[in-house]
Protein backbone atom coordinates (compact mmCIF):
# COMPACT_ATOMS: atom_id res chain seq x y z
CA UNK A 1 0.00 0.00 0.00
CA UNK A 2 1.05 3.10 -0.74
CA UNK A 3 1.79 5.88 1.09
CA UNK A 4 -0.70 9.23 1.57
CA UNK A 5 -0.07 12.55 3.18
CA UNK A 6 -3.77 13.08 3.27
CA UNK A 7 -6.60 10.37 5.33
CA UNK A 8 -9.27 8.61 3.26
CA UNK A 9 -12.29 8.26 4.60
CA UNK A 10 -12.83 4.59 4.68
CA UNK A 11 -15.24 4.50 8.05
CA UNK A 12 -19.19 4.89 6.93
CA UNK A 13 -21.61 4.60 9.39
CA UNK A 14 -20.90 0.86 10.02
CA UNK A 15 -17.37 0.31 9.99
CA UNK A 16 -15.72 0.14 6.84
CA UNK A 17 -18.11 -1.93 4.14
CA UNK A 18 -17.60 -2.48 0.22
CA UNK A 19 -17.36 -5.43 -2.59
CA UNK A 20 -14.79 -7.88 -1.26
CA UNK A 21 -11.04 -7.63 -2.41
CA UNK A 22 -11.74 -4.44 -4.07
CA UNK A 23 -10.64 -1.04 -2.51
CA UNK A 24 -11.81 -0.20 0.42
CA UNK A 25 -12.53 -4.03 0.87
CA UNK A 26 -9.09 -5.08 0.06
CA UNK A 27 -6.30 -7.33 2.66
CA UNK A 28 -3.82 -4.38 2.74
CA UNK A 29 -6.55 -2.23 4.18
CA UNK A 30 -7.28 -5.18 6.28
CA UNK A 31 -3.97 -5.45 7.53
CA UNK A 32 -2.88 -1.68 7.50
CA UNK A 33 -6.25 -1.40 9.96
CA UNK A 34 -5.15 -4.64 12.16
CA UNK A 35 -1.63 -2.90 12.36
CA UNK A 36 -3.70 0.97 12.97
CA UNK A 37 -6.23 -0.52 15.77
CA UNK A 38 -2.90 -2.49 17.59
CA UNK A 39 -1.23 0.68 17.51
CA UNK A 40 -3.98 2.21 19.41
CA UNK A 41 -4.69 -0.28 21.73
CA UNK A 42 -1.18 -0.57 22.63
CA UNK A 43 -1.05 3.23 23.49
CA UNK A 44 -3.50 2.93 26.24
CA UNK A 45 -3.95 0.77 29.38
CA UNK A 46 -5.55 -2.94 29.11
CA UNK A 47 -4.87 -6.33 27.99
CA UNK A 48 -3.75 -5.61 24.90
CA UNK A 49 -6.08 -8.79 23.45
CA UNK A 50 -8.76 -8.23 20.42
CA UNK A 51 -11.69 -10.57 19.82
CA UNK A 52 -12.29 -11.34 16.23
CA UNK A 53 -15.60 -12.66 14.88
CA UNK A 54 -16.86 -13.05 11.81
CA UNK A 55 -20.47 -14.34 9.76
CA UNK A 56 -19.61 -16.98 6.80
CA UNK A 57 -18.92 -14.86 3.79
CA UNK A 58 -16.32 -16.32 1.81
CA UNK A 59 -14.09 -13.57 2.27
CA UNK A 60 -14.01 -13.36 5.85
CA UNK A 61 -11.34 -15.98 5.92
CA UNK A 62 -8.64 -13.85 4.34
CA UNK A 63 -9.61 -10.79 6.28
CA UNK A 64 -9.49 -12.74 9.37
CA UNK A 65 -6.01 -13.44 9.13
CA UNK A 66 -5.12 -9.90 7.74
CA UNK A 67 -6.41 -8.38 10.92
CA UNK A 68 -4.94 -10.92 12.88
CA UNK A 69 -1.26 -10.27 11.44
CA UNK A 70 -1.59 -6.86 11.55
CA UNK A 71 -2.94 -6.81 15.13
CA UNK A 72 -0.12 -9.42 16.34
CA UNK A 73 3.00 -7.22 14.34
CA UNK A 74 1.92 -4.60 17.19
CA UNK A 75 1.50 -6.59 19.83
CA UNK A 76 -1.78 -7.30 20.55
CA UNK A 77 -3.01 -11.18 21.19
CA UNK A 78 -6.06 -12.02 18.91
CA UNK A 79 -8.89 -14.43 20.16
CA UNK A 80 -10.87 -15.81 17.04
CA UNK A 81 -14.49 -16.90 17.95
CA UNK A 82 -15.09 -17.73 14.06
CA UNK A 83 -18.73 -16.96 12.91
CA UNK A 84 -20.71 -15.30 15.51
CA UNK A 85 -23.74 -13.34 15.71
CA UNK A 86 -22.32 -9.55 16.20
CA UNK A 87 -24.17 -8.85 19.54
CA UNK A 88 -22.40 -12.06 20.60
CA UNK A 89 -18.74 -10.97 19.61
CA UNK A 90 -19.66 -7.41 21.81
CA UNK A 91 -20.67 -9.99 24.96
CA UNK A 92 -17.60 -11.87 24.00
CA UNK A 93 -15.33 -8.70 23.99
CA UNK A 94 -17.31 -7.46 27.40
CA UNK A 95 -16.19 -11.28 29.45
CA UNK A 96 -13.23 -11.23 28.12
CA UNK A 97 -12.29 -7.66 29.27
CA UNK A 98 -10.71 -6.99 25.74
CA UNK A 99 -9.63 -4.04 24.35
CA UNK A 100 -11.77 -4.07 21.31
CA UNK A 101 -14.25 -6.63 19.47
CA UNK A 102 -13.83 -6.86 15.81
CA UNK A 103 -16.86 -7.98 13.33
CA UNK A 104 -15.98 -9.09 9.86
CA UNK A 105 -19.49 -8.65 8.21
CA UNK A 106 -21.50 -6.96 5.76
CA UNK A 107 -24.30 -7.56 7.55
CA UNK A 108 -27.78 -7.91 5.06
CA UNK A 109 -25.62 -6.97 2.23
CA UNK A 110 -25.20 -10.16 -0.45
CA UNK A 111 -22.19 -12.32 -0.33
CA UNK A 112 -19.97 -10.44 -2.40
CA UNK A 113 -19.80 -7.34 0.46
CA UNK A 114 -17.78 -7.56 2.99
CA UNK A 115 -17.13 -5.14 6.29
CA UNK A 116 -14.61 -4.67 9.37
CA UNK A 117 -16.75 -3.01 12.59
CA UNK A 118 -15.17 -2.48 15.99
CA UNK A 119 -16.02 -2.67 19.56
CA UNK A 120 -14.97 -0.77 22.14
CA UNK A 121 -13.98 -2.43 25.25
CA UNK A 122 -17.01 -1.77 26.78
CA UNK A 123 -19.04 -3.21 23.72
CA UNK A 124 -20.16 0.01 22.14
CA UNK A 125 -18.90 0.92 18.89
CA UNK A 126 -15.64 2.88 18.62
CA UNK A 127 -16.37 6.80 18.88
CA UNK A 128 -15.99 8.64 15.67
CA UNK A 129 -12.10 9.96 17.17
CA UNK A 130 -11.03 6.66 17.45
CA UNK A 131 -11.76 6.03 13.70
CA UNK A 132 -10.29 9.40 12.15
CA UNK A 133 -7.45 8.15 14.15
CA UNK A 134 -7.50 4.77 12.30
CA UNK A 135 -7.65 6.34 9.21
CA UNK A 136 -5.05 8.48 9.24
CA UNK A 137 -2.85 5.70 10.36
CA UNK A 138 -3.74 3.95 7.08
CA UNK A 139 -3.53 6.46 5.09
CA UNK A 140 -0.05 7.40 6.16
CA UNK A 141 0.50 3.29 6.61
CA UNK A 142 3.98 4.23 8.70
CA UNK A 143 3.95 1.63 11.57
CA UNK A 144 7.80 1.19 11.64
CA UNK A 145 8.57 3.21 14.82
CA UNK A 146 5.39 1.39 16.05
CA UNK A 147 7.17 -2.22 16.13
CA UNK A 148 7.32 -4.38 18.75
CA UNK A 149 10.60 -6.46 19.47
CA UNK A 150 10.13 -9.79 18.32
CA UNK A 151 9.65 -11.42 21.77
CA UNK A 152 6.72 -9.06 22.15
CA UNK A 153 4.34 -10.12 18.59
CA UNK A 154 0.79 -10.77 19.67
CA UNK A 155 0.12 -14.42 20.27
CA UNK A 156 -3.52 -15.91 18.33
CA UNK A 157 -5.74 -17.53 20.54
CA UNK A 158 -9.09 -19.56 19.17
CA UNK A 159 -12.18 -19.37 21.86
CA UNK A 160 -13.37 -23.09 21.44
CA UNK A 161 -16.26 -22.38 24.04
CA UNK A 162 -17.64 -18.89 22.17
CA UNK A 163 -21.03 -20.51 20.89
CA UNK A 164 -21.59 -22.27 24.17
CA UNK A 165 -20.74 -18.62 25.77
CA UNK A 166 -23.63 -16.67 23.63
CA UNK A 167 -25.99 -19.24 23.97
CA UNK A 168 -26.02 -19.05 27.49
CA UNK A 169 -25.84 -15.18 27.45
CA UNK A 170 -29.13 -15.23 25.65
CA UNK A 171 -30.69 -17.70 27.25
CA UNK A 172 -30.08 -16.05 30.66
CA UNK A 173 -32.49 -12.86 29.19
CA UNK A 174 -35.27 -15.11 29.31
CA UNK A 175 -37.01 -16.06 32.80
CA UNK A 176 -36.12 -19.53 34.27
CA UNK A 177 -40.07 -19.90 35.35
CA UNK A 178 -40.70 -20.09 31.55
CA UNK A 179 -39.95 -22.27 28.87
CA UNK A 180 -41.03 -22.26 25.03
CA UNK A 181 -42.25 -25.99 24.85
CA UNK A 182 -45.81 -24.52 23.62
CA UNK A 183 -44.63 -23.05 20.96
CA UNK A 184 -43.50 -23.74 17.48
CA UNK A 185 -41.19 -21.88 15.77
CA UNK A 186 -39.73 -21.13 11.85
CA UNK A 187 -36.88 -20.12 11.87
CA UNK A 188 -34.79 -18.36 8.89
CA UNK A 189 -30.94 -17.86 9.57
CA UNK A 190 -30.14 -16.41 7.01
CA UNK A 191 -27.24 -19.02 6.19
CA UNK A 192 -25.28 -16.47 8.26
CA UNK A 193 -23.54 -15.77 11.44
CA UNK A 194 -26.42 -17.06 13.39
CA UNK A 195 -26.70 -20.47 11.66
CA UNK A 196 -25.25 -22.80 14.70
CA UNK A 197 -26.41 -20.81 17.72
CA UNK A 198 -30.16 -19.73 16.84
CA UNK A 199 -31.59 -23.14 16.44
CA UNK A 200 -29.60 -24.20 19.74
CA UNK A 201 -31.12 -21.47 21.75
CA UNK A 202 -34.95 -21.98 21.23
CA UNK A 203 -34.85 -25.80 20.92
CA UNK A 204 -32.83 -25.64 24.93
CA UNK A 205 -35.71 -23.53 25.65
CA UNK A 206 -37.92 -26.71 24.61
CA UNK A 207 -39.20 -25.31 21.38
CA UNK A 208 -40.37 -27.53 18.48
CA UNK A 209 -38.42 -25.37 15.75
CA UNK A 210 -38.09 -25.52 12.00
CA UNK A 211 -34.96 -24.37 10.91
CA UNK A 212 -34.56 -22.89 7.29
CA UNK A 213 -30.61 -20.96 6.17
CA UNK A 214 -28.57 -22.80 8.16
CA UNK A 215 -26.48 -24.52 5.59
CA UNK A 216 -23.78 -21.45 4.80
CA UNK A 217 -21.21 -22.01 1.97
CA UNK A 218 -19.61 -19.26 1.83
CA UNK A 219 -21.53 -17.93 -1.40
CA UNK A 220 -25.01 -17.65 -0.23
CA UNK A 221 -25.41 -15.70 2.80
CA UNK A 222 -29.10 -13.70 2.62
CA UNK A 223 -29.43 -15.26 -0.91
CA UNK A 224 -33.20 -15.32 -0.76
CA UNK A 225 -33.54 -15.64 2.70
CA UNK A 226 -33.15 -13.89 5.88
CA UNK A 227 -34.93 -10.64 6.97
CA UNK A 228 -34.90 -9.19 3.86
CA UNK A 229 -36.75 -12.31 1.94
CA UNK A 230 -39.23 -12.76 4.42
CA UNK A 231 -41.06 -14.34 2.21
CA UNK A 232 -39.39 -17.37 3.09
CA UNK A 233 -40.45 -17.80 6.52
CA UNK A 234 -43.80 -16.94 5.67
CA UNK A 235 -44.57 -19.94 3.87
CA UNK A 236 -42.59 -21.89 6.40
CA UNK A 237 -45.12 -20.53 8.78
CA UNK A 238 -47.99 -21.87 6.64
CA UNK A 239 -46.57 -25.19 5.84
CA UNK A 240 -45.74 -26.11 9.59
CA UNK A 241 -48.64 -23.91 11.23
CA UNK A 242 -46.36 -22.11 13.19
CA UNK A 243 -46.84 -20.08 16.25
CA UNK A 244 -44.12 -17.70 15.20
CA UNK A 245 -41.88 -16.73 12.36
CA UNK A 246 -38.00 -15.24 12.98
CA UNK A 247 -35.80 -14.20 10.28
CA UNK A 248 -32.50 -13.04 10.75
CA UNK A 249 -29.87 -11.30 8.86
CA UNK A 250 -26.05 -12.41 7.99
CA UNK A 251 -25.35 -11.04 11.27
CA UNK A 252 -27.87 -11.67 13.44
CA UNK A 253 -28.17 -8.20 14.77
CA UNK A 254 -31.39 -7.39 13.23
CA UNK A 255 -34.45 -9.71 13.49
CA UNK A 256 -37.88 -10.00 11.21
CA UNK A 257 -40.93 -11.78 12.90
CA UNK A 258 -44.23 -13.19 11.20
CA UNK A 259 -47.34 -14.22 13.14
CA UNK A 260 -49.50 -17.23 13.13
CA UNK A 261 -51.38 -15.62 10.02
CA UNK A 262 -47.67 -15.61 7.84
CA UNK A 263 -48.53 -11.36 8.30
CA UNK A 264 -44.82 -9.80 8.74
CA UNK A 265 -44.01 -7.93 11.69
CA UNK A 266 -41.25 -5.31 11.48
CA UNK A 267 -39.11 -3.68 13.81
CA UNK A 268 -41.21 -0.55 14.47
CA UNK A 269 -44.26 -3.46 15.40
CA UNK A 270 -41.93 -5.19 17.79
CA UNK A 271 -40.11 -1.78 18.84
CA UNK A 272 -43.98 -0.80 20.42
CA UNK A 273 -44.85 -4.78 21.76
CA UNK A 274 -41.59 -4.46 23.81
CA UNK A 275 -41.86 -0.32 24.86
CA UNK A 276 -45.73 -1.72 26.18
CA UNK A 277 -44.13 -4.66 27.85
CA UNK A 278 -41.48 -2.85 29.72
CA UNK A 279 -43.73 0.36 30.34
CA UNK A 280 -46.73 -2.59 32.10
CA UNK A 281 -43.49 -3.69 33.72
CA UNK A 282 -41.96 -0.47 35.22
CA UNK A 283 -38.81 -1.10 33.41
CA UNK A 284 -39.15 1.51 30.72
CA UNK A 285 -36.32 4.44 31.46
CA UNK A 286 -37.86 7.56 31.66
CA UNK A 287 -41.15 6.44 29.73
CA UNK A 288 -39.34 6.63 26.66
CA UNK A 289 -38.36 4.95 23.50
CA UNK A 290 -35.85 5.84 20.72
CA UNK A 291 -36.47 4.82 17.30
CA UNK A 292 -35.59 6.47 13.97
CA UNK A 293 -36.97 9.18 11.54
CA UNK A 294 -37.86 5.81 9.07
CA UNK A 295 -40.19 4.75 11.63
CA UNK A 296 -44.11 4.56 10.95
CA UNK A 297 -46.92 7.56 11.84
CA UNK A 298 -48.86 4.45 13.51
CA UNK A 299 -45.96 3.50 15.40
CA UNK A 300 -45.42 7.18 16.84
CA UNK A 301 -49.48 7.20 17.45
CA UNK A 302 -49.57 3.86 19.08
CA UNK A 303 -46.76 5.26 21.89
CA UNK A 304 -48.64 8.88 22.25
CA UNK A 305 -51.36 6.61 23.12
CA UNK A 306 -49.41 4.35 25.79
CA UNK A 307 -48.17 8.05 26.80
CA UNK A 308 -44.77 7.06 25.79
CA UNK A 309 -42.46 9.73 24.71
CA UNK A 310 -40.87 8.70 21.18
CA UNK A 311 -37.15 9.82 20.43
CA UNK A 312 -36.30 10.43 16.72
CA UNK A 313 -32.75 9.13 15.55
CA UNK A 314 -31.14 9.25 12.07
CA UNK A 315 -31.43 5.67 10.77
CA UNK A 316 -28.58 3.65 11.92
CA UNK A 317 -28.04 1.17 15.00
CA UNK A 318 -25.16 3.57 15.89
CA UNK A 319 -27.58 6.59 16.26
CA UNK A 320 -30.16 5.23 18.28
CA UNK A 321 -27.74 3.73 20.61
CA UNK A 322 -26.09 7.65 20.56
CA UNK A 323 -29.43 8.73 21.31
CA UNK A 324 -30.14 6.14 24.07
CA UNK A 325 -27.18 6.94 25.86
CA UNK A 326 -27.58 10.93 25.38
CA UNK A 327 -31.47 10.69 26.65
CA UNK A 328 -30.89 7.46 29.66
CA UNK A 329 -33.54 5.51 27.33
CA UNK A 330 -33.02 1.26 27.62
CA UNK A 331 -34.87 0.46 24.56
CA UNK A 332 -34.57 1.74 20.85
CA UNK A 333 -35.02 0.45 17.01
CA UNK A 334 -35.71 0.27 14.01
CA UNK A 335 -37.96 0.06 11.43
CA UNK A 336 -35.21 -2.70 9.53
CA UNK A 337 -35.33 -4.74 12.90
CA UNK A 338 -32.19 -3.64 15.01
CA UNK A 339 -33.49 -3.50 18.60
CA UNK A 340 -31.31 -2.35 21.30
CA UNK A 341 -32.07 -3.61 24.80
CA UNK A 342 -29.06 -1.64 26.82
CA UNK A 343 -30.63 -3.75 29.74
CA UNK A 344 -29.51 -7.00 28.03
CA UNK A 345 -26.62 -5.64 25.85
CA UNK A 346 -24.78 -3.24 24.09
CA UNK A 347 -25.83 -3.73 20.13
CA UNK A 348 -28.74 -4.66 18.04
CA UNK A 349 -29.21 -8.62 19.06
CA UNK A 350 -32.35 -10.30 17.25
CA UNK A 351 -32.28 -13.28 18.82
CA UNK A 352 -32.59 -12.03 22.29
CA UNK A 353 -35.41 -9.23 20.54
CA UNK A 354 -37.58 -12.75 19.38
CA UNK A 355 -37.40 -14.11 22.87
CA UNK A 356 -38.69 -11.04 24.42
CA UNK A 357 -41.51 -11.11 21.96
CA UNK A 358 -42.11 -14.67 22.46
CA UNK A 359 -41.90 -14.35 26.83
CA UNK A 360 -44.75 -11.28 26.33
CA UNK A 361 -46.93 -13.87 24.51
CA UNK A 362 -46.27 -16.05 26.77
CA UNK A 363 -46.88 -14.27 29.73
CA UNK A 364 -50.11 -12.25 28.03
CA UNK A 365 -50.89 -15.45 26.91
CA UNK A 366 -51.43 -13.78 23.41
CA UNK A 367 -51.10 -14.58 19.61
CA UNK A 368 -48.28 -12.14 18.35
CA UNK A 369 -51.06 -11.27 15.85
CA UNK A 370 -53.06 -9.88 18.95
CA UNK A 371 -49.77 -8.04 20.55
CA UNK A 372 -49.16 -6.63 16.78
CA UNK A 373 -52.38 -4.82 16.64
CA UNK A 374 -51.23 -2.09 18.77
CA UNK A 375 -49.62 -0.83 15.69
CA UNK A 376 -52.47 0.65 13.26
CA UNK A 377 -49.88 0.74 10.10
CA UNK A 378 -49.99 3.89 7.47
CA UNK A 379 -49.27 2.50 3.98
CA UNK A 380 -45.02 3.65 3.74
CA UNK A 381 -43.37 3.17 0.24
CA UNK A 382 -39.30 2.95 0.32
CA UNK A 383 -37.71 2.84 -2.94
CA UNK A 384 -34.14 2.93 -3.50
CA UNK A 385 -32.39 4.44 -6.12
CA UNK A 386 -28.98 3.67 -7.58
CA UNK A 387 -26.79 6.50 -7.33
CA UNK A 388 -23.58 7.81 -9.15
CA UNK A 389 -22.84 10.25 -6.18
CA UNK A 390 -24.58 12.04 -3.28
CA UNK A 391 -24.99 15.76 -2.92
CA UNK A 392 -26.91 17.37 -1.05
CA UNK A 393 -30.42 17.52 -1.45
CA UNK A 394 -30.66 21.50 -2.13
CA UNK A 395 -27.93 20.75 -4.79
CA UNK A 396 -30.77 18.89 -6.77
CA UNK A 397 -33.55 21.98 -7.51
CA UNK A 398 -35.71 19.09 -9.95
CA UNK A 399 -35.89 16.94 -6.52
CA UNK A 400 -36.97 19.35 -4.28
CA UNK A 401 -39.80 21.01 -6.47
CA UNK A 402 -41.04 17.21 -6.69
CA UNK A 403 -40.72 16.71 -3.03
CA UNK A 404 -42.51 19.70 -2.36
CA UNK A 405 -45.33 18.96 -4.67
CA UNK A 406 -45.62 15.64 -3.23
CA UNK A 407 -45.79 17.33 0.39
CA UNK A 408 -48.73 19.47 -0.73
CA UNK A 409 -50.44 16.60 -2.13
CA UNK A 410 -50.36 15.04 1.01
CA UNK A 411 -50.59 17.78 3.36
CA UNK A 412 -50.85 16.86 7.05
CA UNK A 413 -51.65 13.32 6.46
CA UNK A 414 -48.75 11.89 5.07
CA UNK A 415 -44.57 12.63 4.87
CA UNK A 416 -41.70 12.42 2.95
CA UNK A 417 -38.00 11.30 3.81
CA UNK A 418 -35.17 11.43 1.31
CA UNK A 419 -31.58 9.91 2.66
CA UNK A 420 -28.62 8.26 1.91
CA UNK A 421 -27.91 4.89 2.72
CA UNK A 422 -24.85 5.14 5.28
CA UNK A 423 -23.23 1.78 3.10
CA UNK A 424 -24.18 1.74 -0.01
CA UNK A 425 -24.53 4.38 -2.78
CA UNK A 426 -28.15 4.57 -2.70
CA UNK A 427 -30.56 6.87 -2.62
CA UNK A 428 -33.86 6.20 -0.39
CA UNK A 429 -37.08 7.51 -0.95
CA UNK A 430 -39.50 7.26 1.50
CA UNK A 431 -43.36 8.04 1.17
CA UNK A 432 -46.37 7.53 4.01
CA UNK A 433 -49.86 8.37 3.82
CA UNK A 434 -53.38 6.82 4.05
CA UNK A 435 -53.54 5.42 0.79
CA UNK A 436 -51.34 2.82 -0.50
CA UNK A 437 -51.69 3.86 -4.27
CA UNK A 438 -51.28 6.90 -3.97
CA UNK A 439 -48.53 6.64 -2.26
CA UNK A 440 -46.94 4.54 -4.42
CA UNK A 441 -47.45 6.83 -7.38
CA UNK A 442 -46.27 9.40 -5.45
CA UNK A 443 -42.59 7.96 -4.11
CA UNK A 444 -41.80 6.39 -7.71
CA UNK A 445 -42.08 10.16 -8.87
CA UNK A 446 -39.72 11.51 -6.42
CA UNK A 447 -37.58 8.75 -7.19
CA UNK A 448 -37.61 8.97 -11.26
CA UNK A 449 -36.68 12.83 -10.58
CA UNK A 450 -33.73 11.41 -8.25
CA UNK A 451 -32.86 8.96 -10.67
CA UNK A 452 -32.57 12.02 -13.95
CA UNK A 453 -30.24 13.84 -12.04
CA UNK A 454 -27.95 11.62 -9.53
CA UNK A 455 -28.62 7.90 -10.89
CA UNK A 456 -26.15 5.40 -12.33
CA UNK A 457 -26.36 5.15 -15.45
CA UNK A 458 -27.72 1.98 -17.00
CA UNK A 459 -25.70 -0.54 -18.27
Amino acid sequence: MKDRTKSEKIFGTDGVRGKANRSPMTVETALALGRAAGKIFRSHEGKHRVVIGKDTRLSCYMFENALISGLCSMGVDTLMVGPLPTPGVAFITRAYRADAGIVISASHNPYYDNGIKFFSSDGFKLPDTWEKQMEELVSTNNFDDSLPADHDIGKNFKVTDADGRYIEFAKATFPRRLSLKNLTIALDCANGAGYKVAPLIFRELDAKVFVYGNNPDGLNINLQCGSLYPETIQKAVIEHRADVGIALDGDADRVIMVDENAQIIDGDTILAICAKDMQRRGILKGNKVVSTVMSNFGFVKAMEELGIEVIKSQVGDRYVIQDMLEHDANLGGEQSGHLIFLDHNTTGDGLVCALQVMRIMIETDSKLSDLAALVKKYPQVCVNVKVSSKPTFEALPGVNQKVAEVEEILGDSGRVLLRYSGTENICRVMVEGPKLQQVQQLANQIADEVRKQIGTPEK
